[in-house]
C-alpha cells in the first residue's frame, strides 16, 4: 500500500473484468476515475457467458476522454477458455493501480507488480461461490488455490457483502495477519441521474424483472405468477429484460399461457439509460430467486436490487440475498415464498393500496441514498491509497 495518498489526476489505472461493459462495480469505478480526470484509465472487458460471444474489448481514457478502443476476438467456451483472458492485453500498460475483478486477472496483476509494472494490485471480488466447479473437482481445487493466493498477496481485497467476506475467509482459512487488508463495498448507483418512478407509478400495473435467464433467478416463477393474475381478470403486465439459456423456454411458456400481450421480452439491454427508463415505467420490481437450488446470490449483493431501489420501486423477493431481511425492514420490500401463488398475491397486494405503494416508494428511495457510487468508490480508492 502507498504510504501517502496519490492524486487520481496524477495516476494511471488498469481495470480488468468479465461481463457487459456497464456491469458494476467495474463500470462505476471507470466512470468515477474518468470523471475525476485520471491521467489514464484502461478498461478491459472479457466475455463472461456464452451469450457474450468472443469479443474482448480494451478502452483507454486519458483525462476523462476516450482515446482508443480495440477489439480482440478469441475462442470462447466458458469456463474452459477463461485462461485466454490472460492474453488480453498481451502487453499490459505500466500502471499505478491494477484493479482485477476476478482472481485469474488478479494473479496476472501480482506478476506484473513483481515485474515492476503495477504499483498496487486490488482484488475486487464480485461474487463468492463455494465449490464453484463442483465439490472436490480439480477445477474447484485449482480455483480455490488461486483465490487464496490472491487474498493473501494483493494489496487490497474488496468484497460486495459481509457474507462474502466471511464466506471467503472461512473457505481459505484466512488469518488477518497473513491476508490482504479487506473492505466491503456494496454495489451502488449513480443516484443523481437515475430516472425515478413517478408518485402515481402504481397506475401502470407493470411488473419488471431484470437478470440472467437461468434457473436460479426465478424467471419461470414470474411467468407463472402473471398467468395466475390474468386468469383472475387482473390487467397486470410484465417486462422481462435479460438473456440466458432459458430465454426460449420462457418465451414458449408465456405463449402457451396466452400471455403474448401481457409479457414483453426485451432481451439484453446494453444501454444503461434505456434500462433505467424501463424501470421508471414499472410499478413493482421482482427478484424471485429460486430457493431450491444452490446459488452464489446467498453471498452476493445483486446489482439489480440497487437498480430497483434507485428507481423507487417496491421490491418483491425471496429470502436468498443476504440483505433480503434488511430490504424488507427498511426499503419497502416484501419477502415472498418461492412459488407463483405467493408472488401473484404479493403483486396484487402491492398494487391494491396507492397510499401504501407511495410509502414503499419513498422507503426505497430513502434507502437507496446509502449506496451512491460517488461515496462508495471514493472510500475504496482511499483504502487503495488514492484521493481526488
Amino acid at each position: 500500500m502507498l504510504s501517502s495518498p496519490k492524486r487520481i489526476r496524477d495516476s494511471t489505472f488498469l481495470l480488468l473484468a468479465n461481463g457487459a461493459s456497464y456491469a458494476p462495480p467495474a463500470s462505476g469505478l471507470q466512470e468515477y476515475l474518468t470523471a475525476h480526470g485520471a491521467r489514464r484509465v484502461t478498461s478491459v472487458r472479457h466475455p463472461l457467458m456464452v451469450e457474450d460471444g468472443t469479443v474482448h474489448e480494451i478502452t483507454t481514457h486519458e483525462r476523462g476522454r476516450e482515446r482508443r478502443r480495440r477489439i480482440v476476438r478469441l475462442p470462447a467456451r466458458p469456463p474452459y477458455t477463461y485462461p485466454l483472458d490472460l492474453l488480453v492485453p498481451l502487453f499490459a500498460p505500466r500502471v499505478d493501480a491494477w484493479f482485477a475483478f476476478n482472481n485469474l486477472l488478479c494473479a496476472r496483476g501480482l506478476l506484473e507488480r513483481r515485474a515492476g509494472r503495477a504499483g498496487m494490485v486490488a482484488y475486487w471480488a464480485v461474487d463468492f461461490v463455494p465449490d464453484r466447479f463442483g465439490e472436490g473437482t480439480a477445477m474447484t481445487r485449482s480455483y480455490d488455490a488461486l483465490d487464496a493466493h490472491c487474498c493473501r498477496h494483493a494489496d487490497l481485497r474488496i468484497e460486495l457483502s459481509a457474507a462474502a467476506l466471511e464466506g471467503r475467509d472461512g473457505r481459505h482459512a484466512l488469518e488477518p495477519s497473513a491476508a490482504a487488508p479487506s473492505t466491503i463495498a456494496p454495489v451502488g448507483a449513480w443516484l443523481e441521474r437515475v430516472a425515478v418512478v413517478p408518485r402515481d407509478g402504481w397506475r401502470s400495473r407493470r411488473v419488471v424483472f431484470i437478470g440472467h435467464l437461468v434457473e436460479r433467478m426465478g424467471g419461470d416463477t414470474v411467468i407463472a405468477a402473471v398467468a395466475l393474475l390474468r386468469k383472475r381478470g387482473s390487467d397486470v403486465t410484465a417486462d422481462i429484460a435479460g438473456r440466458g439459456p432459458l430465454e426460449e423456454q420462457l418465451r414458449s411458456e408465456a405463449e402457451s399461457q396466452g400471455l403474448g400481450d401481457a409479457v414483453r421480452f426485451h432481451g439484453f439491454i446494453s444501454d444503461h439509460g434505456e434500462l433505467e427508463r424501463l424501470l421508471s415505467g414499472a410499478a413493482v420490481a421482482l427478484a424471485p430467486y429460486n430457493t431450491r437450488v444452490e446459488s452464489f446470490t446467498r453471498y452476493a449483493d445483486p446489482s439489480k436490487l440497487k437498480a430497483y431501489l434507485a428507481a423507487g420501486l417496491p421490491i418483491l423477493l425471496t429470502s436468498v440475498p443476504p440483505n433480503a431481511d434488511e430490504l424488507a425492514a427498511h426499503a419497502g420490500a416484501e419477502i415472498v415464498r418461492d412459488d407463483p401463488a405467493s408472488l401473484a398475491e404479493a403483486i396484487e397486494h402491492a398494487l391494491a393500496d396507492p397510499d401504501a405503494w407511495q410509502r414503499r416508494r419513498a422507503a426505497a428511495l430513502a434507502y437507496a441514498r446509502r449506496f451512491d457510487w460517488g461515496t462508495i468508490i471514493a472510500d475504496v480508492l482511499a483504502a487503495a491509497g488514492f484521493e481526488s
